[in-house]
């Protein structure tokens, strides 16, 4: 990507602007792709992606050392996001979202930094944000899965655990999942959340809640008994 055209499009070059968006429209639409099938159409997905694109233009410094495409793609699916959240059920305070961004942007540098993907635990040494605050943060602002994501450990998927065998109509129209969840007491609503939503194994989210693995295994069936309790 040329510097140049970057600095041009910043100072309100509207044809430098547009040169950027042509010749990044592939990102932009790697980006999109993520987001298929959530009730919006393609062309409207990429129109939000180039608005953070636009965006992405406007707050990028060469001096973060990071490469312009890695610090574009969290804002370019960030806005797509908000879009969802907003126009949709999920509502998300507004100083949890600052929370995030603040957490986004100590990612970034830290995977610079680093060569690789920070921990929790750096990522709350840089910011000064608690592990759980953060963990709840980055589950609050990502667009939820479905009930049919698979738990990257081989876990199945959280519909199939929940469920025990009933289909996932059958289960939606007898009770809706998040109220379910949001009867849990605080540490197994954290567990599922981070297991099954921000698809974490037993291991990362025992290093973001600061207890062991067994304990996280514990918690998970104690919390999954209780919501098929609730379901039944």
């Amino acid at each position: 990507m040329n510097a140049d055209y970057i600095k041009s499009a910043k100072s309100g070059d509207k044809d430098a602007m547009e040169r950027l968006i042509v010749e990044n429209s592939g990102l932009i639409w790697s980006v999109c792709r993520r987001f298929w099938g959530r009730g919006v159409e393609k062309d409207d997905l990429y129109q939000l992606g180039c608005v953070g694109f636009m965006k992405a233009v406007a707050g990028y410094d060469e001096e973060y050392g990071t490469q312009f495409s890695t610090y574009a793609v969290p804002k370019i699916a960030g806005e797509i996001r908000r879009f969802l959240r907003d126009d949709g059920e999920i509502k998300v305070s507004r100083t949890i979202k600052e929370r995030a961004l603040i957490i986004r942007s100590a990612e970034n540098r830290l995977s610079h930094e680093l060569g690789r993907e920070p921990t929790i635990t750096e990522i709350s040494e840089l910011t000064g944000i608690v592990k759980e605050d953060i963990a709840l943060a980055l589950e609050a602002t990502t667009a939820p899965e479905s009930l049919q994501s698979e738990i990257n450990d081989g876990g199945g998927k959280l519909e199939d655990v929940i469920a025990d065998k009933r289909g996932e109509n059958e289960l939606i129209e007898r009770v809706a999942l998040k109220e379910a969840i949001g009867s849990l007491d605080d540490r197994e609503r954290k567990v599922i959340l981070l297991r099954f939503f921000r698809d974490l194994t037993q291991e990362k989210a025992a290093n973001i809640l600061g207890i062991s693995q067994v304990q996280v295994s514990r918690i998970e069936k104690r919390a999954i008994n209780e919501l098929r309790r609730l379901l039944a």
